[in-house]
């Protein structure tokens, strides 16, 4: 029987367009109300907030966060080729606008080591083109610690009419104007790509991606902490390679490792990893989790200042900060146009980042994001900041398991590590002059164990999906081995790559019918299954287009144990030779037969079938080169006296078709060509004679 499709009404696509342009202009209240909680996501969820489920882990997240971002903006700032002050500034504002308008719990958003680091490139480069030297920094300026202008920070100034800009600039200010202009465009081209949707880029980060992803930047960050962990001091890694540089620098140096930083370093993580294996251990008992990094930081900093560590032993310690604020400034337009090619890598960077770890998140806690929001939520978190001073942020994978792993709830968390961050910015500066930074690297280090615990579920993995295992080892050894960023886009591309071979090369099979039934099933995969006379019935795994078009012919000629191609040529090569007989006056043919037994020779004793059956379940699309495929079977089979019937088509499957001419003008022999299931194609084919 032939089901009847149903009429489609015929769409006007340029109503359409007119219609939702005028529903998208026309305002009310309800829809004004929707896009304003949609813009900005805490609107819906600070009124549901549980205080007494979440307030004790969201503060004692963001008071460890806030804490750990003080010592790692010194670190950070020298990457940019900025002063520590403007990463405070970066981290404050950042996490207060993330709050407002991101949709991850548990995201922290600030400064991140890759991020500064392609900030830093850019400023560099262009103070060395506007005549500054790198090296010419100024002694530091003994006093209270706060903030002064630019004349007292800089050794010389200069009346720079670069760029348009004609006033007298230090290399400090035109460093951190150089550094917000490239962070406001890279916060414009984030924010019209998510007004453009572009956020869809997210559905390609896999969970095989996310999961090597992580694992290698974790690897990375671990690489990174070590020389603070033993105290000793090597050159600053860049670029490609950076994992596998700093250990050989590592292992030169390790002569010279501090034995005061090794031993506190010993003592934290056997603290640290203690606390978490009996927190994880008795999680169900204990109301909140155990503010184990609070306590580590506030006793280390007690003995560093009153056993003079730094003094003593030379550890090193966080140092002093500078306090207060700068007045805001609008980025110089004449600069954007100088980092405007540089701000796009920068802002594809930053998205992807704190989109696969919001990703990353979200799965480990069940919820969900919106990817579009998020590249809202970075852009302002650039945009915004830039008029303070700020340069580019991202989520920071190290910050995000240090959340995770100390109770963090909600994205309260984030505004209680700014109120930290301000607190210092105004007032608590000295009190952590003698915090060491190897402390810091421990906690680090310590809240990489989930991450770096996928290295013993390979083998599991490896058991349910070979090629998801394989995805998961290139995008780990690529973010490690070559750089995080790069790992990411090798993932990406690695995993799509995979699923491309597979439908190149597919799962081919011919079925056999499975005993009094009307089912049919691969016949190398079951037993007792039967075959049907007369009958091949063929199953092709994958859609049907241009790239495995050979695959899909060679497979069924292999199968089928018939070519016919070359069938049809052994039988014009025969009959030539019958010809040549006939004309030499030869009443027998080439294989010794008379003429009249010629015709019985015609139909080789190979051929065992006289139906060939497609199951097309599998086949989720056809192109024009796989419409083409499937004339091309019939011509030739047809040749052969061998009928060639469909089975299981899906409705776009036969739209193809039709519009490809494969069914004729008319559709007249449909019915006799294609079969809702491979049952009625069997029955068919043993009905004809």
């Amino acid at each position: 029987f032939l089901m009847e499709r149903k009429t489609r009404v015929k769409i006007n696509r340029k109503e359409v367009m007119l219609a939702k342009l005028r529903k998208s202009c026309f305002c009310t209240p309800k829809k004004l109300k929707n896009f304003v909680m949609d813009f900005l996501p805490v609107l819906r969820w600070l009124p549901k907030y549980h205080c007494k489920e979440y307030i004790w882990g969201d503060v004692m997240s963001g008071l460890v966060i806030g804490i750990i971002l003080v010592p790692q903006a010194i670190a950070y700032s020298l990457l940019a080729g900025l002063k520590p002050i403007y990463s405070l500034y970066t981290s404050f504002f950042a996490n207060i606008i993330y709050f407002l308008m991101g949709t991850s719990r548990h995201v922290s958003v600030g400064i991140f080591s890759l991020i500064s680091l392609m900030v830093g490139q850019v400023v560099d480069r262009e103070l060395l083109l506007a005549g500054f030297d790198l090296n010419d920094d100024a002694p530091p300026v003994p006093g209270d610690g706060s903030l002064r202008n630019d004349s007292q920070t800089n050794t010389t100034a200069f009346n720079l009419t670069i760029a348009g800009m004609n006033a007298e600039c230090g290399k400090e200010c035109y460093a951190i104007s150089i550094a917000t202009a490239l962070t406001f465009v890279a916060g414009v081209y984030q924010v019209l790509m998510g007004i453009f949707r572009l956020g869809f880029v997210s559905m390609y980060l896999s969970e095989s991606v996310l999961d090597g992803f992580a694992t290698g930047a974790s690897l990375t960050i671990l690489t990174a902490q070590v020389k603070y962990l033993i105290g000793i001091k090597i050159p600053r890694s860049q670029g490609h390679g950076m994992l596998v540089i700093t250990w050989i620098n590592i292992f030169r140096n390790i002569s010279q490792a501090n034995l005061c930083d090794v031993i506190t370093s010993a003592i934290c993580i056997v603290m640290l990893v203690t606390a978490k294996e009996m927190g994880d251990r008795y999680k169900h008992k204990l109301k909140f989790p155990l503010p184990t990094e609070l306590v580590v930081i506030v006793v280390a900093t007690l003995v560093s200042h009153y056993g003079k560590l730094n003094e003593v032993y030379a550890s090193s310690v966080s140092g002093a900060i500078p306090t207060g604020f700068i007045p805001p400034k609008v980025p110089h337009f004449n600069l954007m146009l100088r980092v405007a090619v540089d701000a796009l890598p920068l802002a594809i960077v930053s998205f992807v980042f704190t989109v696969s770890l919001s990703e990353m998140c979200a799965k480990k806690y069940a919820y969900t994001i919106r990817a579009n929001q998020e590249m809202f939520a970075v852009g302002f978190c650039n945009i915004i900041p830039s008029f303070f001073h700020s340069f580019a942020t991202s989520a920071a994978l190290a910050k995000t398991l240090v959340k995770t792993s100390t109770g963090c709830q909600t994205q309260v968390s984030g505004v209680i590590s700014a109120m930290v961050v301000l607190l210092v910015l105004l007032f608590l500066a000295p009190l952590f002059y003698s915090l060491q930074k190897c402390v810091l690297a421990c906690i680090i280090i310590v809240s990489l164990r989930g991450a770096l615990r996928k290295f013993r579920d390979v083998p599991a993995r490896y058991h349910v999906n070979k090629v998801d295992t394989l995805v998961w080892v290139v995008t780990m050894s690529a973010s490690a081995l070559i750089s995080t960023e790069i790992g990411l886009l090798v993932g990406i591309v690695f995993s799509m790559l995979c699923i491309i071979v597979r439908t190149q090369r597919p799962r081919t099979a011919l079925l056999g019918q499975i005993q009094n039934t009307t089912f049919y099933e691969d016949d190398l995969e079951y037993e007792n299954l039967s075959s049907v006379p007369k009958v091949k019935i063929f199953r092709f795994e994958a859609p049907l287009y241009y790239a495995n078009r050979n695959y899909f012919l060679k497979s069924l000629y292999r199968l089928t144990n018939l070519d016919p191609n070359l069938e049809a040529a052994r039988r014009k090569k025969y009959e030539k030779k019958e010809k040549q007989h006939l004309k030499k006056g030869d009443h027998t043919t080439a294989n010794g037969l008379g003429i009249g037994e010629n015709t019985l020779q015609l139909v080789p004793k190979q051929i065992d079938f006289q139906a060939l059956v497609v199951d097309c379940s599998s086949i989720s699309f056809l192109d024009t080169t796989g419409v083409n495929t499937l004339k091309e079977i019939l011509k030739d089979y047809k040749d052969l006296n061998i009928s060639v019937l469909l089975a299981c088509c899906n409705p776009s499957v036969i739209d193809s078709l039709k519009r490809g001419g494969y069914f004729g003008k008319d559709l007249g022999s449909m019915q006799e060509m294609l079969f809702y299931s491979i049952h009625k194609a069997v029955q068919f084919a043993k009905d004809q004679k």
